[in-house]
């Protein structure tokens, strides 16, 4: 009995089914597709997480021995949709005019259902050079996931020719974007009785400085500017998007935490803002508060870490992708994807796919029906094209 075809459309609805928020397991869905691959005599390759309780998904269509393949590479996990004022099901596709709405419709199931989708179309040509399929986990968390599928099977592979991140690019061809940095910062001081600040350390008060310091720095990066001229906003940002501290108005506050991140431009040394940070941290901030109470503290962790994507104008992937996009130049996003790390492992990499990045992560997420069909003939020509065509 011949395998099981799936539109574009209906391989979308069955991933969207499966809710692989971030904080969920995805292996439903991997074994979903490790399904559909195996009925069409494609292998596979599990790439699990610690705890077995995720994993990464890698295939290989056409002959896997041949150097210059080309890498399909998307995240199956999503954002969560709580406190959302979603108006159906986020997690079954629902049609409107024109348009189909679900989590991860955009962000960036749509491009995994067409890369799927087009497998037989993919066999049918008799592929002489290879098309991998690389399904990665927690990428909305710090892009955990695709990091050991590169070490374990992306580095041992012949080397492929370029490697295709399908984030959401209005299938605009995309070969910069900025990275991305997050921390939380701990402050602890001294309870005290309010009335007595002398004797209190209070942690919100000294996060505060921390924090204006923050804000300085950002005023920084925004003279700096970006000398390309290709970023929106033109210029690393950085933002606190989280803060909690305090029990009680007249109680001198012990704790405070809160959450920040900076976004810089390729070409910024990734440890300039936190180094800058940590020494005004320790060299003016902790010393006063240590005056009062030796044992008091600031302690910034690592939340995710992911570098950006440095333009390659010429490259192997810029070209091809372009070609099969039919973009005359390549453009620049200031979200972060996994694109950068493909590059640290010395593969050329362009982020080229359906839907627009404005629809990511909000309720009522989208992806226009038209997007889909666009991604379709791109499918189409790179069948053609590792087809020999």
């Amino acid at each position: 009995m011949p395998a099981k075809r799936l539109s574009t459309r209906e391989m979308l609805e069955r991933l969207v089914s499966f809710d692989t928020t971030s904080r969920n397991s995805n292996l439903e869905l991997i074994a979903f597709v490790e399904t559909y691959l195996s009925a069409h005599g494609v292998s596979c390759r599990l790439i699990a997480n610690e705890d077995d309780t995720k994993a990464n998904l890698f295939a290989t269509i056409g002959p896997a021995d041949r150097a210059g393949g080309i890498v399909l590479s998307g995240h199956t996990d999503v954002v969560p949709v709580d406190g959302q004022d979603w108006t159906s099901d986020p997690f079954a596709v629902v049609e409107r005019e024109g348009r189909l709405v679900g989590r991860g419709t955009s962000d960036m199931k749509g491009f995994i259902a067409s890369a799927l989708a087009h497998v037989p179309e993919f066999l049918a040509r008799g592929p002489q050079i290879p098309v991998h399929l690389a399904l990665s986990y927690d990428e909305e968390v710090g892009c955990l996931g695709v990091r050991p599928m590169i070490d374990a099977v992306i580095r041992t592979l012949p080397k492929p020719q370029v490697v295709i991140v399908g984030e959401p690019s209005s299938m605009k061809v995309v070969n910069a974007h900025k990275g991305i940095q997050s921390y939380v910062t701990k402050v602890t001081g001294l309870e005290f009785h309010s009335s007595q600040t002398h004797q209190g350390v209070s942690a919100i008060q000294y996060a505060a400085e921390l924090i204006t310091f923050l804000m300085k720095l950002a005023d920084e990066m925004r003279e700096r500017g970006d000398a390309t001229g290709r970023f929106r906003p033109p210029y690393t940002t950085i933002s606190v998007g989280t803060i909690k501290g305090g029990s009680a108005v007249n109680i001198i506050p012990r704790s405070c935490t809160f959450g920040w991140e900076c976004r810089p431009l390729p070409d910024l040394d990734p440890e300039e803002i936190i180094t800058r940070f940590t020494a005004f941290a320790e060299r003016e901030v902790l010393p006063r508060m240590r005056a009062i109470y030796p044992q008091a503290g600031i302690e910034t962790s690592v939340r995710a870490r992911s570098p950006g994507l440095a333009p390659e104008e010429g490259s192997p992937a810029e070209t091809l992708v372009m070609k099969l996009a039919q973009c005359n130049s390549a453009e620049a996003v200031s979200y972060n994807t996994e694109a950068g790390l493909f590059q640290l492992a010395d593969i050329p990499t362009v982020v080229c796919g359906p839907g627009s990045i404005d629809q990511a992560h909000k309720p009522d997420e989208f992806i226009e029906l038209s997007q889909l069909a666009e991604c379709d003939r791109f499918m189409m020509r790179l069948a053609e094209f590792a087809g020999g065509a």
